[in-house]
């Protein structure tokens, strides 16, 4: 279950990649612009100011992020964007941090290029950092006797996303003119445990939800100590968690 105050407790640092992505892409005046995964809504509000006259389509599987979404005003669905097919006035379609969570969701992409119109763009941003040893220690814990056979089901894998390069060729062959590229976003964060902070909003939230919340709290108090030897304090207090991020802007030839 996702928790939009949990998520948006580092709403500024989330943020930012999506306007870094949303920045490249130069649509003038679109018809139609869908947010697949919007989240709690904070950032699809964004997209209505930037293009006032365009009707804009949010989607979310989360009937917690969509009922926050709503409360914002945004014409928001609980849906899947593994259904999800574009309408013929769609010009601009974006998914900010999502499609990691989908398995094969590089064909995924390859069928939205295919099915948009000439001239609508497709933007996406998917976290590279599933290496990381935040996620690296995440899956230690998980494997051990205490929690194992509760969250045997949860597909832990280092490869996860693709390079951008990768993305390139596929939307390349659609017949899209691609740019791709990745950044490493160094966040200063603060607090006492502020990487677990951040990730029990994403990362943990299935390791979350399938645990008590005793067996919850046990898990978090045997991952904190491996975070903060990862990611140590600086003698300021602030803590930097470098943070990679793919992105993909693609406009159909």
């Amino acid at each position: 279950m996702w928790n939009p105050d949990v998520y948006l407790a580092f709403a500024d640092h989330r943020g930012r990649p999506f306007f870094d992505l949303t920045a490249r892409i130069d649509a003038k005046q679109p018809r139609r612009v869908v947010d697949l995964g919007c989240g709690p809504g904070n950032l699809t509000a964004t997209l209505a100011q930037r293009w006032p006259q365009a009707r804009i389509e949010a989607l979310d599987s989360s009937p917690e992020m969509v009922a926050a979404a709503r409360e914002r005003g945004i014409d928001a669905a609980v849906g899947s964007a593994t259904e999800w097919a574009p309408a013929a006035d769609t010009d601009v379609v974006i998914s900010n941090a999502v499609l990691h969570w989908i398995p094969d969701h590089a064909e995924l992409v390859v069928r939205w290029a295919r099915e948009l119109a000439p001239g609508a763009w497709l933007a996406f941003q998917v976290p590279g950092n599933f290496e990381a040893p935040s996620h690296r220690a995440l899956q230690e814990v998980a494997r051990r006797d205490t929690f194992a056979e509760a969250l045997r089901d949860i597909p832990f894998q280092d490869k996860v996303t693709q390079a951008p390069e990768v993305y390139a060729g596929l939307l390349t062959d659609t017949g899209c003119a691609v740019d791709a590229w990745e950044t490493t976003y160094v966040h200063e964060l603060t607090g006492q445990t502020p990487v677990l902070d951040w990730i029990t909003g994403s990362a943990l939230t299935a390791v979350k939800s399938r645990l008590s919340e005793e067996a919850w709290q046990q898990y978090r108090a045997e991952l904190a100590p491996l975070l903060v030897q990862a990611y140590p304090a600086r003698p300021d207090g602030r803590t930097f968690y470098p943070f990679r991020r793919i992105f993909v802007v693609a406009r159909k030839a």
